[in-house]
């Protein structure tokens, strides 16, 4: 016969289960903070230090001119994290409400153009129509060069978030949106007073998505932007590290532009790292309760 464990024994055991599992996740976490704490590390150390000792966890002879050099025209940084904040919040919201209204009805079996319309979000998904005629369209027919619509309007809807949310939509209890419809309630009272309320994990995860996607884009100012006052933070950083990178390279030289300062290149991209990603991390902080949650219940059912 099987010994038959105490209460006592039984508790104890699965505590010490708990204190493994705790602790092994806490090594996890300490594992995945090491890479931050050396990059915080590293853009606080002197340049020559680094290049001679090394990154470590703590400053190589404490250092601010990273910061310095990339904050020389304070104003300049000022705007551009204006600009990526404006884009930001009015892109997440524009393109969550967006995206709902398109998943909502393909998320509808009696939705009579919900296949056609399937079709053409998968299309567009696996094709597109290259990156000549789409800067033609946005910048010689659309006309939005240099104005700040053309930083959010590319971005409005993505595919792939769209069929996130239409998978988690179809999860939503039918018999409650029926009961809704014999009341007389319009479809969009159903859907902006029970679709969205009963919907948060799913947009939270596609709003975080969507915040990551414009706070790290320099990919579209790169292309349709000139005027300096609407550089956004990521691509203002990017000029920044590109300028700091051929006065230090041969070119430079071979040109005539030289110049008599020391130009701290390496730890300068650790302080770009640090000013990008610090409002991340506080957003992702607010938002992860709802990250796996809206993942993974999205996922389970299909149409």
């Amino acid at each position: 016969m099987s010994a038959i464990l105490k209460p006592g024994s039984y508790r104890r055991s699965r505590l010490t289960g708990q204190v493994w599992i705790n602790g092994l996740l806490m090594a996890v976490s300490v594992a995945f903070l090491l890479p931050m704490l050396l990059v915080i590390s590293s853009s606080f150390s002197d340049e020559t230090a680094l290049a001679q000792q090394g990154y470590s966890l703590l400053p190589q002879q404490f250092s601010t001119a990273a910061y310095q050099f990339i904050i020389r025209d304070p104003w300049r940084i000022i705007s551009a994290y204006s600009v990526t904040i404006s884009v930001t919040v009015i892109g997440t919201v524009a393109a969550l409400l967006i995206m709902s209204l398109l998943a909502y009805p393909l998320s509808r079996p009696d939705f009579p153009y919900r296949r056609p319309l399937s079709f053409f979000v998968i299309f567009s998904m696996l094709f597109n129509g290259g990156l000549v005629p789409t800067y033609i369209v946005i910048a010689q027919i659309l006309g939005l060069k240099d104005k700040p619509p053309v930083l959010i309007l590319p971005y409005l809807v993505v595919p792939w978030f769209v069929f996130l949310l239409r998978s988690y939509f179809l999860t939503l209890p039918r018999e409650l949106l029926e009961a809704a419809r014999i009341d007389g309630a319009s479809e969009w009272r159903i859907f902006f007073q029970l679709v969205i309320p009963l919907s948060t994990p799913a947009l939270a995860t596609v709003g975080l998505f969507c915040v990551l996607m414009f706070w790290n884009d320099w990919w579209l100012p790169l292309l349709y932007i000139n005027n300096p006052k609407l550089f956004s933070l990521q691509y203002l950083l990017y000029s920044v590290m590109r300028n700091a990178e051929y006065l230090t390279s041969g070119a430079a030289s071979a040109s005539g532009l030289t110049t008599s300062v020391q130009i701290p290149t390496q730890t300068m991209r650790m302080a770009m790292v640090v000013l990008a990603m610090g409002p991340i991390i506080v957003i992702f902080l607010a938002l992860q309760r709802y990250f796996v949650r809206g993942l993974l219940v999205g996922s389970l059912k299909g149409d």
